[in-house]
Order: structure tokens, then sequence, then C-alpha cells
């Protein structure tokens, strides 16, 4: 989707990751999920429940200051809420079944100057939980952030991220969404993939370069008058990009994803779904950040590589909300459902549980 509106270049291109990938099960479950991939993660960053009638800032200059809007449904995920008045989700799943995040897109994201008549003023940090607040589906989010928001120019804590979003629903069908140089994006339909820049298109135009991949090993090698004998399995994969770029690590998805065999349940799909995206995962030092761009006064523990801070996994038709972290990789979960009892905020902190268990 193209328009004409007066946009801005983004200059704050801050390094990270991230991948995103939509999955189901044999019994009709879907799934998604995502890695954070960055050198932090700001301070009080925690697996945060909202309930309905939550306030929450669309748009604002400085904490406090702004617009404002009240939430239609109850949400979960990943956010931070220090600024009170102005709480961000990066990514989460709502009552309705709606999932989604935020991706970074560094060096292509593009934002509005200016608004088109009769929308309203949306900052990018704030654009998962107005989303997931709001809506139901991914028609309602792509409507609301088609027709309704302009996706605007505003710093927030000193800096406008540089990002693009993925969200899905019981369909199963994830969208994507991209603030570019042309002007807004947005991609139905997806093969249930994002990583990082380039934008989808690109990505998915990229695949044919890996069309011989398969999950079968090739049989014996012919060279004439010799022939070999394969000695080791994996051969049918033979080529696909092993490297931490957005371009390869949305290329090995892509082939998890068609080839992977899906878990019986939810139970099984869940923690096969955390395997897949460990397969697109940064190592705790295998990446050295060349520029950390801006830091706030949230990022209090700045390391010198990105790495997968923690990977989030979410089913709609549960609500159920798992995740791990690179220090504690054992699964947590929390149940929305359950959750929508309470009627305030609810904090967990990332770290909870995931402890080793002994069985000797």
């Amino acid at each position: 989707m193209e328009n004409s509106r007066n946009i801005k270049v983004q200059t704050d291109d801050m390094e990270a990751g991230c991948s995103a990938l939509a999955w189901e099960t044999e019994d009709g479950k879907h799934l998604w999920g995502r890695n954070f991939d960055h050198s932090r993660i700001a301070e009080g960053s925690r697996v945060t429940y909202l309930p309905r009638k939550t306030e929450y800032t669309t748009w604002c200059r400085k904490p406090g200051n702004g617009e404002r809007a009240q939430s239609r449904y109850a949400c979960v995920g990943t956010g931070f809420t220090e600024i009170s008045s102005a709480p961000v989700l990066y990514e989460g799943i709502n009552e309705k079944g709606l999932m989604g995040g935020q991706l970074y897109y560094r060096g292509f994201a593009r934002y509005s100057s200016e608004t088109e008549a009769g929308e309203e003023m949306l900052q990018p940090p704030f654009a998962v939980l107005h989303l997931l607040a709001q809506c139901r589906t991914v028609n309602e989010a792509v409507r609301i952030i088609e027709k309704e928001t302009t996706l605007v120019n505003t710093e927030f804590l000193g800096t406008v991220p540089p990002l693009h979003w993925a969200f899905c629903d019981k369909t199963g069908e994830m969208a994507v969404i991209e603030p570019d140089e042309e002007g807004l994006r947005i991609y139905r339909d997806t093969i249930g993939v994002m990583t990082n820049s380039p934008g989808y298109s690109w990505h998915r135009l990229n695949l044919l370069n890996y069309a011989g991949l398969r999950d079968e090993d090739y049989p014996e090698a012919d060279f004439g008058k010799e022939k070999l004998e394969q000695c080791f399995s994996g051969s049918g994969a033979q080529g696909i990009p092993g490297d931490c770029t957005s371009p390869s690590r949305f290329v090995r998805l892509a082939f998890l994803k068609k080839y992977a065999v899906k878990g019986r349940n939810e139970t099984d799909g869940a923690a096969y779904m955390f395997r897949l995206l460990q397969n697109a995962a940064f190592p705790l030092g295998a990446v050295r950040v060349t520029d950390q761009g801006h830091i706030t006064e949230y990022d209090k523990e700045v390391k010198p590589y990105d790495y997968t801070v923690y990977t989030s996994v979410m089913c709609p038709e549960s609500l159920r909300f798992y995740w791990n972290t690179y220090e504690k990789p054992g699964i947590r979960y929390v149940d929305l459902n359950r959750m929508m009892k309470k009627k305030e905020i609810i904090s967990i902190s990332l770290d909870d549980g995931g402890e080793f268990i002994s069985l000797s």
C-alpha cells in the first residue's frame, strides 16, 4: 500500500535484530512468536498485563502530555511501564486472540511529519499497545493503521526507533506493516515469517535463491566414473545460510516453517516453536555491536553484543503467553483468561522461575 504523505527520514539507525514466526499445531491451534534481539532491554521491562479501560498514550512530546486513549480489550505481553502515563508493549496478545509485535527496521523506516485529515497521530513505540487495545482481528488492526492513524516522526525518550510490525490472529494470517520511503506498505497473507531490513517483499523474493532446499537428503553423488555415497545427513539443506543477518534468519525460518514437524497440541507446539526460533537466535558474543545508537536513561545494562534477550510465543485459542530468557531458558507462561479477573496492571519479572531442576 502506498500513499503520498510527507515523510521524514528516520536517522536513528540503532543496531538490533528480531525474528517473528506464525505457526500452527496438528489439532488446529495457532501460534505466533518472536525473538527480541538487542544489546539491551530497558530497565523495568517485564511481562505486563493491562486490563480493559487502561489509559495509555498514543502520542506525546514528553511523558505526561499528549493524546490519550482507553483500552477496549485486555492484553498481556512484554512491556515497559516505568512511565505510567506512557506504557509500551514490544509484543503481546489480547483477549480476542490478536497477537503481534514490533521488530527493528533499520535504515528503511520512515514516518510522517504531518497527519492526513481526520487521522490521529500515533508514535511508533505505542503502536503495538494501541492495536492490541483496540482491535479484535488482523483486519481491524490493518484498518486502524491504514485509515485512522498516522505514524509520526515524534521523539519518545529522545529517539524515534525504526520499526515495522507483524500481527496475527485465530485465522493464522500474519500481516506485515512497513512504513518506508514510498509510504505505508501493508502485506496480507504473508508466508508467516519476518525478520529485519530489508522489507518483506525483498525477503520474499530472496527465497528464490534457495528454491532447491528440501528436507530429504540427496542420493549418491554421481561423478561419472566414480559415485560417492552420502556419509552424513542434512544434504537436502546444503547451502542454507547460517549467519545472524536478517536475510539469513528469514531463509532459515521459512525453511523450518515449511518442513518442521508440528506439535500435536499446544503444549507440544509451543515447545517446538521455541526450538525453531532458537535457530534464528543470537548467541551472546557472536554479534559485536559497532553502534549502540541512542541510549536512554532506562538503558542500564548495555552489552557490547546483540543477543537474544528473550523469546516469546503466544496462542490465541488458549490466550497463553509463553516466554524464556537467555539467562533462564526454562519456558514459563501466564494465562490471560485468569489474569482478566484482575482490574489492575500486573507486572512479572522476565527472569521469574526457570531455574535448573535437579532430578537426582
